[in-house]
């Protein structure tokens, strides 16, 4: 069961990829250090969710709360489209987050989405994505090169929960190149870019739900968003 303690436990998401660390060349489960630091500078407890179970009620029974991290595209076929060229994906990621999301939703388990998670809470809900934001605005401003992580001024509806955490307006790391096109059921968009791309959607009611384009992880100095989940799940526990 989850914990009882002060601190409570926060589920975060993680990758399968190829690494190279030491003396070892090998396929492993990891996650950018940037989001377990912030969850521990907020006061949880992170645990590392990779994706190889499909134990998804038993996984969110043993956390108080789930961070959907950044990283592939959702596969198309989720929302009914054929795949873009510039689109990649991870089809066992989907599998396993969409099963924890529907678990935790179940539950009531508070949840942050963050970038691809912002994605995956609204495909999951019956959503779909524009696949290439070039294609339609004409920039790359989303995602400046490979590796490189864009700025992006956000401006949060009055009322929200991300509002009552960050303010109406906020400046963001992002690294994006598709977004939401059409949201999920229920999911109400709470925050824009000046071009209009969607950039932050929260389920309405007393439950903590909510998902961000941006990378909150990406600045050490903001981790307002991570307190804000740790709190919820405190509360919660």
């Amino acid at each position: 069961m989850a914990s009882n303690g002060c601190d409570p436990i926060i589920g975060l998401t993680s990758y399968l990829e190829p690494a190279k660390f030491l003396v070892w060349e090998t396929e492993a489960a990891l996650l950018h250090r940037v989001y377990v630091d912030g969850i521990v500078a907020a006061g949880g407890i992170p645990v590392l969710l990779p994706p190889v179970s499909g134990a998804h009620d038993r996984l969110m029974s043993a956390v108080d709360g789930l961070v959907l991290v950044g990283g592939a595209d959702v596969a198309p076929a989720r929302y009914g489209q054929e795949q873009h060229a510039t689109t990649y994906t991870r089809p066992n990621r989907d599998a396993f987050e969409f099963g924890l999301l529907r678990s935790a939703l179940d539950t009531g388990k508070p949840v942050l989405g963050v970038c691809r998670g912002l994605q995956v809470l609204s495909v999951a809900l019956g959503g779909t994505l524009a696949q290439h934001l070039p294609d339609t605005l004409d920039s790359a401003d989303h995602q400046p090169a490979p590796g490189t992580f864009g700025s992006t001024t956000v401006t949060l509806a009055e009322g929200s929960r991300v509002a009552a955490i960050l303010g109406t307006e906020t400046k963001v790391p992002c690294y994006h190149h598709q977004a939401i096109d059409k949201l999920g059921d229920g999911l109400i968009p709470v925050g824009w870019a000046a071009d209009g791309t969607i950039e932050a959607a929260e389920l309405p009611g007393d439950g903590f739900v909510l998902g961000v384009q941006w990378h909150p992880e990406q600045n050490p100095d903001d981790i307002r968003l991570f307190e804000a989940l740790v709190e919820a799940a405190k509360e919660r526990a």
